[in-house]
């Protein structure tokens, strides 16, 4: 998040209490403020700095009750331990701390057996600190084997891009900006909300880097059809003479895939498939910060973009956009592999669709909503309202933020940006418990909202300054304004995650 300095400047009795904490209304271990803004002059108790941050922490949302993030919120004491005792490693200190590369090397080993790679290929791969830096660096292979391939001679002006659904994580929007890359998107329609085969192949020429198919979409939790594209590729460079390789963005399906459909060819089986990457800190049930990018083969990972380290000794190929990166999620990555292997991998995501399906059958039974989530695909509960007119699904993920849950409204991509959904991400902690009280509520608000009863106070005039302006969003008319509650639960970005 980018963050504006604050003008420090300025005078009277509201400005005062704005710019200090002011410990001595509730504490007795201090009795002057501390600045909210600036470096303290002087130092404060452990105990009372600790409780001043842990009382503004408190109003941060329930993190058992975030029904919005893909992000892993839950480990294991064990894992947390070990996390501890790992934090002050520095993951780029191979020479240091080698047997905490080791172990990196063991998770990349075990994520490329896990994702098919072929027994005769030479895969590779390395932990990034999440998908995004993952995606940039499979994004940078293929721009640099894309100028391999036309030869950098012969550019002339030739411009790369990439051809990737309107549903894909804003990532790769970042990707494509920041590494001048054209980024073809394949709008959505109506009933069709993920990248469509025919119309990805209509945007494929000979300068472009790769076809980008996600493995569970941030919008709906739907698989794309990546065997399928992957057969449409070969038909084209059969008939053109152009390899175009397909890179699968699976942040969120990397880890449920393999373990409920091990059947679904999305992976390495396909030939076409050259690079992978996948969140350790969603269905990885790591906590946030780590991500995997593994190729099929070495020689799709261009020798031009590793680079040979001998900081503090040794020497080390690396291809990275950090430097310096914590160890511990690393440590906890390998943590769950050795803990769950693939029996308790499977257990756990039977155990999440299982959920998932049951709260998909309850909400069908309302017949106020409609189901865009499928079966198959992540667990994940996509819904929109049959009827809007009345109330929006923005009032009611106001509403149950009240009861304290934490589900996003938001509308999906271009073409479909008219179409209005909540979702419910089902991952480690939502029991059928705690799925039986959201259900309930969910009941409860539309009983009161049908009955004609207003909804709670929205505050719309925040909404355009909370969007971002990426240029593939559409403007929200005046008339929409009134559907978006103001607060970090209704987002209107590309991803929501």
């Amino acid at each position: 998040m980018l963050t504006n300095r604050v003008d420090n400047s300025g005078e009277g009795k509201d400005f005062e209490e704005e710019q200090y904490l002011s410990p001595i209304y509730g504490s007795r271990l201090y009795g002057e403020p501390i600045p909210r803004f600036t470096l303290p002059d002087e130092s404060s108790s452990p105990r009372l700095v600790a409780q001043l941050i842990k009382d503004e922490l408190n109003l941060d949302g329930n993190q058992s009750l975030n029904l919005a993030t893909f992000v892993t919120t839950w480990m294991e004491p064990e894992a947390d331990e070990l996390m501890v005792q790992s934090f002050g490693k520095n993951f780029v200190d191979a020479d240091e701390y080698p047997q905490t590369i080791a172990i990196a090397d063991r998770c990349v080993n075990m994520i490329a057996n896990l994702f098919n790679a072929p027994s005769g290929n030479s895969p590779l791969g390395t932990a990034t600190v999440g998908s995004s830096e993952a995606i940039h660096l499979a994004g940078l292979a293929m721009k640099w084997n894309w100028k391999s391939r036309v030869g950098t001679d012969s550019l002339n002006g030739r411009t790369p891009n990439m051809v990737m659904g309107a549903n894909v994580q804003v990532c790769w929007e970042k990707f494509a900006r920041y590494f001048d890359v054209v980024p073809r998107y394949v709008p959505m329609e109506e009933g069709r909300y993920i990248l469509g085969v025919d119309e990805a192949l209509n945007l494929v020429d000979e300068d472009t880097i790769g076809v980008v198919g996600i493995l569970g979409s941030t919008y709906t939790g739907e698989y794309e059809p990546i065997e399928e594209l992957s057969g449409a590729l070969d038909d084209f460079e059969a008939r053109t003479g152009i390899d175009v390789p397909i890179h699968v963005d699976a942040a969120s399906g990397g880890f449920v895939a393999p373990f409920l459909t091990p059947d679904l060819r999305w992976d390495f089986r396909l030939p076409r498939v050259r690079s992978i990457n996948t969140s350790g800190h969603k269905y990885g049930l790591v906590y946030p910060g780590v991500g995997w990018v593994v190729w099929s083969d070495k020689k799709y990972l261009p020798e031009e973009l590793i680079f040979h380290v001998n900081y503090l000794g040794g020497d080390h190929p690396t291809f990275n956009l950090n430097f310096s990166r914590g160890s511990s999620q690393i440590i906890a990555q390998y943590y769950n592999f050795l803990r769950l292997g693939r029996k308790g991998y499977g257990q756990i995501m039977r155990q999440l669709s299982n959920t998932a399906s049951w709260i998909s059958r309850k909400i069908e039974e309302m017949e106020v909503f409609e189901l865009l989530s499928t079966p198959n695909s992540l667990p994940v509960v996509c819904l929109s309202l049959k009827d809007a007119s009345a109330f929006s699904v923005f009032d009611i993920s106001a509403a149950l933020r009240e009861r304290g849950w934490i589900v996003p409204a938001y509308t999906l991509a271009p073409n479909a940006s008219d179409i209005a959904v909540l979702r419910v991400v089902v991952r480690e902690g939502l029991g059928m418990d705690l799925a039986s009280n959201l259900i309930d509520d969910i009941k409860a608000i539309v009983d009161h909202l049908s009955q004609g009863h207003k909804p709670l106070p929205r505050r719309s005039r925040r909404l355009k300054a909370m969007i971002p302006k990426y240029p593939m969003a559409e403007k929200i008319n005046a008339s929409q304004e009134s559907d978006f509650e103001g607060d970090e639960s209704v987002k209107k970005t590309r991803g929501v995650c």
